[in-house]
């Protein structure tokens, strides 16, 4: 088919969304998509790609336009009345989709493609994406009978029920929080936008003093340079027990029973279809087929990092009680104290690095460096309906000036906008009926410092690979050259490679011809000298064993409460935490810590039985830039490669033998191992 790509024009009008539409909006979507699935149904044809897959691609599209929006909205404007809303509508599409997902005479309608003879002519991504779509009605119970179908159903509608609670939960629990500090003295240590931040808050508020909130870049900034330890054990409690049933907020947001209640859904569901565990039921999607091959994964990375976190732990301690006189160090003093340390062993201070990276210098150099590897051209375009007037739109356009899609960077924390940072989906590349290709469009969500006054946002280094990591994810979705709704984009991959691109852009953040590129020092508009890249380096394996622990450990509890869930077991959560925190934490967290009941990633994200999918892809992103620093940076055989082999195929290939055509082997860990400074 000869396709000829659309211009990046009717984009969504943020401005003329009205919250009392949603809801009707939405209905009238899912009656037509019924409507018109009841008619594709009814036609008495041989099924083809054509004449069935397509049509039902284009239902999933009309739906996707519409919701994904207001999804977006919901995670960076939710006012208690879109909460609301979003809340009801949510479980409308829960039950549609399911519906949707164990409808019989879909499932034996697309099997009947496979038998036809016309099958053996359609494209490898076509059948790809065939096989993974009978996969996955399988996985949502289809071949069940009527009863099991009803359980499985409900199921789903109480899953999406608690995890949208959970999550709303938490955001509540973050934003109840807040101190009034009302001596600047208690604030000692504290970078100046930090309490320029805090003073701002204070006088929005109309009152006097600063306030602190458990906003992570607050929280972070008070953990790491507070002098007043005080202030860091208050901060921590309340951050570590958002939530739960302890701290501050005690009881208030509690996800502790929901926590179980998602298990006990998950379980449930897993067991309907014919998994033991619902380790199993996530891992029929994922590069690593069974929980054996994970645990054996997470648990000998776990044995080679423990030597070198324990090493580096007392170091620190060693240091704290020659220098501080501190003979115990707290878990609130870890962040702090290493800050100290780094400083006195190699004179390196985080904050100096900060003053090196304004907003706009550094994503000047991303997209320069994405035009040098992958000759495309980022241009921002001004006047553009938005949500936010922080928020920001870009479009990339190829080397022969072709459009490739478009996106919109909100970078900033404010109220009512969720925490972290992310990618989301607003729309997917694909061919339409009349040859047009629909140009993919993307959300790039931050939560940086918010500028203050005449000074722009510095950011972090830490911040910088997160802007970096995202972006990689953004090129993911938005370079990809499928044109099947299917396989599209980030559509179709495993979750345990899908990390892969995003991860590989955070290695460039360290190297210098590119650092080059987006540093700017923000008081003698210097470039990065040799003796700071030295030390960013230097920082780069700083305590890494530590940081490795802390991300094993995660990936650990989450693969073993999915996998040993027992419903007769009671307080299991922690019980499995605190096992795993005996064998592998170097240092204790206190008995009031709650981590869980904040970790959105598995409770209210795509990660459940799937947080290992970080260390896998580092596995796999190590190693691919590894090849880029053997070559050149910007080696074009090497970056067209990846683009060619990576990017641009989304889920339209198996991802082991993606890498091996990329990297001429199956992945080595030897990347990471060195990388992390334990080898």
């Amino acid at each position: 088919m000869n396709t000829i790509p659309t211009q990046l024009t009717d984009l969504p009008l943020f401005s003329k969304i009205r919250l009392s539409e949603i809801n009707p909006k939405l209905t009238s979507i899912l009656r037509q998509n019924r409507l018109d699935l009841k008619k594709l149904l009814k036609k008495r044809t041989a099924r083809t790609w054509d004449n069935f897959m397509l049509p039902l691609e284009e239902l999933e599209d009309r739906l996707n336009h519409f919701w994904s929006i207001i999804e977006h909205l919901n995670n960076v404007n939710q006012t208690p009345a879109l909460r609301k809303i979003y809340s009801r509508c949510l479980f409308k599409l829960v039950a549609y989709r399911t519906e949707l997902a164990q409808n019989t005479k879909i499932y034996r309608a697309i099997q009947s493609i496979v038998k036809s003879s016309p099958y053996k002519q359609l494209s490898s991504t076509k059948k790809r994406i065939i096989q993974h779509v009978l996969r996955d009605f399988k996985l949502s119970g289809t071949t069940l009978d009527t009863k099991k179908k009803q359980q499985f159903r409900q199921l789903k509608k109480r899953h999406a029920e608690l995890t949208t609670k959970f999550e709303e939960n938490l955001l509540d629990a973050t934003h109840a929080w807040v101190f009034k500090v009302h001596h600047q003295k208690e604030l000692a240590g504290l970078p100046e936008h930090i309490m320029s931040e805090a003073k701002h808050l204070a006088k929005k508020r109309k009152t006097s003093g600063w306030i602190l909130t458990l906003d992570f870049h607050m929280y972070s900034a008070v953990i790491i340079y507070a002098d007043n330890r005080d202030l860091r054990k208050k901060m921590y409690e309340a951050y570590s027990t958002r939530a739960s049933e302890q701290g501050p907020t005690a009881h208030k947001y509690d996800n502790t029973k929901i926590l179980e209640k998602i298990l006990d859904t998950r379980d449930k569901m897993a067991k309907l279809v014919g998994f033991k565990h619902y380790s199993q039921y996530s891992l029929a999607t994922k590069m690593a087929k069974s929980p054996s091959v994970v645990f054996d994964f997470l648990y000998g990375l776990a044995k080679r990092i423990k030597p070198l976190a324990k090493k580096e732990l007392k170091t620190l301690q060693n240091f704290v009680k020659k220098y501080y006189g501190i003979k115990k160090l707290e878990v609130w003093d870890i962040a702090y104290y290493s800050e100290k340390m780094q400083y006195r062993k190699y004179k390196i201070r985080q904050q100096q690095f900060r003053n090196y990276f304004p907003v706009d210098k550094v994503i000047s150099g991303l997209f320069e460096l994405a035009q040098k590897l992958y000759s495309i051209t980022l241009v921002e375009k001004q006047h553009i309906n938005r949500w936010h007037k922080d928020v920001r739109y870009f479009e990339i356009y190829d080397k022969t000036n072709t459009a490739r899609g478009a996106f919109y960077a909100d970078l900033y924390a404010r109220p009512k906008k969720h925490g972290g940072a992310w990618m989301a989906e607003c729309r997917n590349r694909r061919v339409l009926k009349d040859g047009r290709v629909q140009l993919p469009l993307a959300f790039l969500n931050c939560n940086f410092t918010p500028p203050q006054r005449k000074q722009p946002t510095l950011l972090t280094h830490e911040e910088v690979t997160t802007l970096f990591h995202e972006f990689g994810h953004t090129l993911h979705h938005l370079l990809s050259t499928v044109d099947e709704l299917g396989a599209s984009g980030i559509n179709g991959i495993p979750w345990d490679s899908v990390e892969l691109p995003s991860q590989l852009m955070e290695g460039f953040c360290w190297e210098k011809p590119i650092l080059d590129l987006m540093t700017k020092h923000y008081h003698t508009c210097q470039k990065m000298s040799a003796l700071m890249h030295k030390k960013l380096l230097i920082s780069k394996t700083f305590q890494t064993g530590m940081h490795s622990m802390r991300q094993v450990i995660f990936a650990l509890f989450d693969m073993r409460i999915h996998h040993e869930y027992n419903a007769k077991q009671k307080n299991q959560i922690q019980k499995i935490l605190q096992n795993i925190r005996q064998q592998f934490e170097v240092i204790k967290p206190p008995a009031f810590n709650r981590f869980q009941n904040s970790f959105s990633h598995i409770f209210a994200g795509g990660y459940a039985a799937g947080y290992y999918s970080y260390k896998w892809a580092e596995v796999l992103s190590c190693d691919a830039f590894s090849l880029f620093k053997q070559h050149g940076l910007f080696d074009q055989e090497i970056s067209q490669s990846f683009l060619h082999n990576i990017l641009e195929i989304g889920g339209s290939r198996d991802m082991m033998k993606a890498f091996v055509k990329f990297r001429g082997r199956k992945p080595s860990m030897t990347a990471l191992l060195k990388d992390s400074g334990i080898i």
